[in-house]
């Protein structure tokens, strides 16, 4: 089941043509993206969403339709879902450049998709994850901004590709990390440990893309006592946290139970805590 909204709030059909071959998000992979959970009709952080698919495509400078456009091709899709008997749904925003030659006329859609088994196994059972080099600096940002470090763009061949590697390797995820061996984030996710009754995550000035659910868990977390700290700490910091965290919009806050063939500090009521914080939101 999928459903397909374009900009005008128009419905289409998710199965026919909708990119021109010469697109340039086809051809380059130039454009900007976000995914959304959508649960009972309410899109989670769809505000801070909205923010950084703006800011990723100021990265690219490239043109992006109003947010109204993108707030009626959301709730187009909204309007049109199964919630009888799908109560959650991945809702992904795309945009490109446009067509290669063009006038720089953007292209963008909205569609909703369901929620995959593999998604809830992780979330249910937590996952295993492998660290990997990134190959740059955690400086880099600032001094090569045209690199898109922080941008959610189209060009994700890489960050599949450390999936990929993950699973050769028996493992379910990927913890990217910088040449001076600090912790960066996960291909689709950013990395939350917890120091005793603290969360710890790296700033976006490292690099990574700035974490909407990530965000949205340290804001509940601080409303209910816990310290909260955005700021570089070294691969070691995994193995003696009290436990750690991919979150991402869709599999939410997931634990990390095993790194590099380790097992980590994975404390079920550690665990609940931090994931009855989340929910606490909404």
């Amino acid at each position: 089941m999928r459903v397909l909204a374009l900009l005008d709030g128009t419905i289409a059909d998710p199965e026919a043509p909708l990119f021109r071959a010469d697109d340039l998000g086809v051809t380059r992979g130039d454009g900007v993206f976000e995914t959304i959970l959508v649960a009972e009709r309410q899109p989670r952080e769809i505000g801070p969403h909205l923010d950084r698919l703006k800011r990723s495509a100021e990265l690219l400078q490239m043109r992006l339709p109003e947010r109204a456009a993108w707030e009626r091709a959301v709730q187009a899709v909204i309007d049109n879902w199964p919630w009888d008997t799908d109560p959650e749904m991945a809702l992904k925003l795309v945009c490109t450049r446009g067509i290669d030659g063009g006038d720089g006329t953007p292209h963008g859609f909205a569609m909703g998709m369901p929620i995959g088994e593999d998604t809830r196994r992780k979330r249910r059972d937590g996952v295993s994850a492998v660290t990997l080099e990134r190959g740059f600096a955690p400086d880099l940002m600032e001094r090569a901004p045209w690199l898109l470090l922080s941008a959610k763009s189209l060009s994700y061949a890489v960050n599949m590709a450390a999936l990929r590697e993950a699973e050769a390797r028996g493992a379910d995820e990927v913890i990217f990390t910088a040449t001076d061996d600090s912790v960066l984030e996960g291909p689709t996710s950013t990395v939350v440990i917890a120091q005793g009754r603290t969360l710890l995550t790296t700033p976006p000035s490292s690099g990574i893309l700035e974490g909407t659910t990530q965000g949205a868990l340290f804001r509940a977390a601080e409303q209910a006592g816990w310290r909260t700290e955005v700021a570089k700490f070294p691969k070691s910091a995994l193995f003696e946290a009290d436990g750690v965290w991919l979150c991402s919009s869709v599999r939410l806050v997931t634990q990390v139970h095993t790194i590099d063939g380790t097992a980590t500090k994975a404390d079920a009521q550690l665990h609940d805590e931090v994931t009855r914080l989340y929910e606490s939101n909404y």
